[in-house]
């Protein structure tokens, strides 16, 4: 495979210069200054300035957690601005493709649209892992993304390490690996792996393990070369400021979050137990993530019964090779012990 990052760089945005605010052209070094250069209400409550648009501090943090620089890190709204703008950065509308391995997450598909970007769909082998040779088959010149959720939603296991490395040598645009549930999982991040290959995206979240879903804070990993062309088309100011001070106040406590973690992986153990143990169920599917998929005889029935009992799960019935499938998120002891009651009392 050869990788050429200016061979799958949209070329009106090859040409632009990311918008220059005031944050940019002045960074305070700490010293006490009257500013009067962004328009700002000067009257000061917390949140009257604009946030650093680059969000230094906060990736300081990261990288050094993650062991790469602070050039290897983009900050976004969610990890689902990250992927948008990969989408806006590297794919022609009308003209280029992607290439999604369902059952997948669905913001992949939902993003294709809105770009006006053709997602071409591969399924998962029933094991729920790539069929490498089928996506080979299915690329062409246009095929520019090609996303890899793992551990997977809304299956739960980790891609083969064996196949992502496949197709990284395989495939000529950006793979984009989705590691929302990576702290869940016993897999090395793939973030190890970024000196490796240009052509590697990684994707993490402080939805999940760090428990600040309401913050809305998603990470890109990648080379120096693909975070300079996506800081070209982001918002000056899409972090804002209350989201990255909690963010490094949550970041900067690991020994709480490994804590949450520990609790998490030893939730969903009990919770593997009590659904192998429930008659309706006929198979519970092995998961690096903090929830669990599980086979049952009626899946619409089963939502339902639950719901009369007070407890929303996720009914992935609709999704491919997914059948008659719930999804459990590990909840506290409090809420599991609910759910194990609630399930045991079903008819």
């Amino acid at each position: 495979m050869s990788f050429n990052l200016d061979n799958i760089t949209r070329e009106n945005v090859k040409g632009l210069s990311p918008y220059s605010s005031a944050r940019d052209e002045y960074v305070s070094d700490g010293s006490k200054m009257v500013f009067l250069d962004a328009n700002e209400n000067p009257f000061e409550n917390g949140v009257n300035r604009y946030p650093d648009p680059k969000q230094r501090s906060l990736k300081a943090l990261l990288a050094k957690q993650k062991d790469i620089k602070e050039g290897n890190i983009l900050l976004g709204n969610g990890s689902d601005e990250v992927l948008d703008l990969l989408f806006r950065a590297f794919c022609e509308p009308g003209t280029d493709n992607v290439i999604t391995l369902p059952p997948t997450y669905g913001m992949y598909n939902v993003l294709s649209g809105i770009n006006n970007v053709a997602n071409k769909a591969v399924l998962l082998d029933s094991d729920f892992q790539p069929n490498v040779e089928a996506i080979l088959n299915t690329v062409d010149n246009n095929s520019k993304l090609l996303f890899l959720c793992s551990p997977n939603n809304p299956t739960g296991n980790s891609i083969s390490t064996e196949k992502i490395a496949q197709l990284l040598h395989s495939f000529s645009g950006l793979v984009i690996i989705d590691e929302a549930y990576i702290d869940f999982s016993t897999e090395q991040s793939w973030v190890s792996k970024l000196s490796e290959y240009p052509n590697l995206v990684v994707t993490q979240t402080l939805s999940k393990a760090y428990g600040m879903a309401g913050i809305r804070l998603g990470i890109c990993v990648a080379s120096e070369q693909v975070i300079r062309v996506l800081n070209k088309i982001k918002p000056p100011y899409n972090v804002n400021e209350l989201t990255q001070q909690s963010a490094k106040e949550r970041v900067s406590n690991q020994k709480v979050v490994g804590q949450e973690i520990s609790a998490i992986l030893s939730e969903r153990q009990l919770l593997k137990e009590t659904l192998s143990g429930i008659s309706f169920v006929s198979k519970v599917y092995p998961s690096d993530a903090n929830f669990i998929l599980a086979k049952v005889d009626d899946a619409s029935k089963r939502y339902n019964q639950l719901l009369k009992k007070g407890i929303v799960v996720r009914n992935r019935t609709t999704q491919p090779l997914c059948e008659h499938t719930l999804r459990f998120t590990v909840g506290t002891p409090e809420e599991n012990s609910l759910l194990t009651s609630a399930l045991k009392s079903l008819t």
